[in-house]
C-alpha cells in the first residue's frame, strides 16, 4: 500500500500542516525539511502531481521560450535558469521557436494550455500582444534581452548600446577611423541598440557613420560570413571591424580565414561573447562578454518573487546589466 502524508507525520512527529506546506513548495524549517525528506525516501512516498495541481491550481512548471536552441547566449542562460528553478522545486518546459513569430505564438498557446505557472521568454517578434493571456490570468511573464510593446512585464536586459559603444571606442583609441560593423537584424531590439552604440561612438569621435561600413546579418554563422565578405569588398580601406553577435563573430572569422586576411596585421577585430572561442583563435580575439550567469540569476529571482506574490504583482521591473570586455591580441594600433 502506498505511503500517505499521515505515514510521514507518524514517522517524523510533525503536523500535517507542516508536511503539506513542504509538499506544496512552502517554507519550512531546515530541520523539518531534512526530517520530511528522509521519511519520503524511507517510505517511498510519491507525490501525486496531478492531484496537487488540481487542488492548488499550480503545476510547479515554468514555460521557457527561446528563439534558437543552438545559440550559445540562449543555452547558457536557460541552463542556469533551469538549475535555479529546479532547486526551488520547479520544472521547466522549453520551447525553441526557430526565430519564427508564428511558432512563438503557438508555443505561448501550448504553454498556457499546459497550465504553466509562469513564462520566461526571449522574444523573436516585436509585439507582445499574444503574451497578454498570461498577464490577464495573473501569471508572471519575464522577458530576457528584449523589450516588447503592448505588454507590461518584468525585463532583464543588457546595456547593449553601452557595450557596442565601448567596443568601438577601444578601436578608435587604437587610432582606427575606418571601422566597419556587422550588425544584427534591423527590427530586433538588441540589434538596434548595438547599432546605436556604434553610431554614437563614431559621431563622438567626429566621424561620419557611413552606410557602406555597416552590414546586417541575422545572428547566424552564415550571415556573419556573408556580411564580412560584403564589408571587405565594399571597403578596401577598412582597418577594423566590430561584430555584434557570437554566431556572426564565428562566421566573420571563417570568412576572414577564407579571404586570407591577417588579424591584426591587415584588419583589427573585436567580436562578441564566448571566451572559449576567442581563446581558440590565433591570435586570441578581443571580445565583449555578456553576463549570462547574472542574467539567469535575475530572471529566476524575478519569476520566483512574482510566483510568491500569487498574482498580486507589484510594479514591474526592468533590470539593465553591463557587459565586460576580454582583451585579446586582435587589435593593432
Amino acid at each position: 500500500m502506498a505511503a500517505t502524508m499521515k505515514d510521514i507525520a507518524k514517522q517524523t512527529g510533525l503536523g500535517l500542516a507542516t508536511i503539506s506546506s513542504y509538499l506544496n513548495g512552502g517554507n519550512v524549517r531546515e530541520k523539518n525539511r531534512i526530517k520530511i525528506e528522509e521519511a519520503i525516501e524511507e517510505l517511498n512516498f510519491e507525490v501525486n502531481e496531478v492531484a496537487r495541481g488540481l487542488k492548488t491550481n499550480k503545476t510547479k512548471t515554468i514555460g521557457v521560450i527561446i528563439p534558437e536552441l543552438n545559440m550559445a547566449f540562449c543555452t547558457q542562460i536557460i541552463t542556469e535558469v533551469e538549475d535555479l528553478l529546479r532547486s526551488r522545486g520547479y520544472a521547466t518546459i522549453i520551447c525553441d521557436c526557430r526565430s519564427d513569430e508564428k511558432r512563438e505564438e503557438e508555443a505561448v498557446e501550448f504553454l498556457f494550455h499546459r497550465r504553466v505557472d509562469g513564462l520566461i521568454i526571449m522574444p523573436s517578434g516585436k509585439q507582445g500582444k499574444h503574451l497578454k493571456k498570461f498577464t490577464r490570468a495573473g501569471k508572471p511573464v519575464v522577458l530576457i534581452d528584449r523589450k516588447l510593446k503592448e505588454i507590461e512585464c518584468d525585463c532583464v536586459l543588457v546595456d547593449n548600446e553601452w557595450a557596442s559603444r565601448d567596443a568601438v571606442e577601444r578601436l578608435l583609441a587604437a587610432g582606427h577611423k575606418r571601422i566597419g560593423m556587422i550588425a544584427g537584424p534591423q527590427d530586433i531590439y538588441t540589434a538596434k541598440e548595438r547599432y546605436r552604440g556604434y553610431c554614437t561612438a563614431m559621431e563622438n569621435a567626429g566621424l561620419l557613420t557611413e552606410d557602406r561600413l555597416v552590414a546586417h546579418g541575422d545572428y547566424t554563422i552564415e550571415s556573419g560570413a556573408a556580411a564580412m565578405k560584403e564589408l571587405v569588398s565594399r571597403n578596401p580601406d577598412m582597418t577594423a571591424v566590430f561584430v555584434s553577435n557570437y554566431e556572426m563573430t564565428m562566421g566573420a572569422i571563417i570568412e576572414i580565414n577564407e579571404l586570407g586576411i591577417e588579424i591584426p596585421g591587415q584588419l583589427s577585430f573585436i567580436g562578441f561573447d564566448n571566451v572559449e572561442f576567442a581563446k581558440a583563435n590565433i591570435p586570441r580575439l578581443s571580445i565583449v562578454i555578456q553576463p549570462t550567469q547574472e542574467i539567469a540569476g535575475h530572471v529566476s529571482e524575478l519569476m520566483l518573487r512574482r510566483l510568491e506574490e500569487n498574482g498580486n504583482q507589484s510594479e514591474r521591473e526592468t533590470i539593465k546589466l553591463r557587459t565586460s570586455f576580454v582583451e585579446g591580441k586582435s587589435v593593432k594600433e
